[in-house]
């Protein structure tokens, strides 16, 4: 037989040998377990089958040094993952960012049929998002436009001045943490800083914040989500394209508010970070 033809056993030595299987003729990696990723990942698990868990029960939970978990859980908020309401732990606003890459959606406090009527009244493509650290997180999304959600789905995860969802949120925002932020964000985002210091009466007066990108192709109009308590706990943000949205921004700002009051009027305590 020639030496460059080999049988099904030889293959099979052949992996063997390697220590990786081999399937028809080519190996395959086989997974191991990653320290790091695994406690993680145990962690997001525990908080997903137990929302409000506090951090002793994590620490317990992974029977690791309460330094290393508590590492840990700082990353984890930061990028989103993990979001803290007085000391007890949920899913956050992250992983429901990677859901709307994926086409899926994910509702919480806004449902999906409240996205929807806003689309139906306005006919344009309706975001959700909510803060996570310096950034806005688009966790749902109703409508269709191929700009649009190419543009959502490839970057779920923009700076809060860079979007009008963002904007709006910064300005219903306590007057102290808006402070903190801009203060935190004056040097590496100073034009951007700038520009929302410029908006900032006009937003606050109307409560409605706009943003032109893509180019100038496409014009959004933002508005904070608040709960009954009066807390801005999202954004909800309509676009369009420039040449249709911006010349009717006073009526569409007008459909957007009276939505979004709607929902503010309701009392839900929320599993997760909405």
């Amino acid at each position: 037989m020639p030496a460059t033809v080999r049988d099904s056993n030889a293959l099979t030595a052949l992996g063997d040998d390697l220590d990786e299987p081999v399937t028809n003729g080519r190996s395959q990696r086989v997974p191991q377990n990653h320290r790091t990723v695994d406690r993680a990942t145990r962690i997001l698990e525990e908080v997903v089958y137990n929302p409000g868990i506090t951090f002793a029960e994590l620490a317990r939970a992974l029977d690791a040094p309460k330094s290393s978990v508590h590492g840990f859980i700082s990353g984890l908020l930061a990028k989103g993952w993990l979001y803290e309401v007085e000391h007890r732990f949920y899913l956050g606003p992250a992983v429901h960012g990677l859901t709307l890459a994926s086409g899926h959606i994910r509702a919480g406090l806004v449902t999906h049929a409240d996205m929807d009527a806003l689309h139906s009244e306005t006919g344009l493509v309706v975001f959700l998002g909510v803060q996570a650290g310096n950034h806005l997180i688009y966790i749902a999304e109703v409508g269709s436009d191929d700009i649009a959600d190419y543009a959502a789905r490839s970057n779920i995860r923009r700076t809060m001045l860079s979007t009008a969802g963002g904007k709006a949120l910064l300005a219903a925002r306590p007057s102290a943490e808006r402070a903190v932020f801009l203060r935190r964000n004056a040097i590496d985002e100073r034009p951007l800083v700038e520009k929302f210091l410029n908006e900032f009466d006009e937003i606050k007066r109307s409560r409605v914040a706009t943003n032109v990108r893509l180019s100038g192709t496409r014009f959004s109009l933002g508005a904070a989500v608040k709960n009954l308590a009066g807390e801005a706990v999202a954004a909800i943000t309509l676009v369009g394209p420039t040449v249709e949205v911006e010349s009717q921004a006073g009526r569409l700002g007008a459909i957007l508010l009276r939505h979004v009051d709607a929902w503010a009027k309701r009392s839900l305590v929320p599993r997760e970070a909405i």
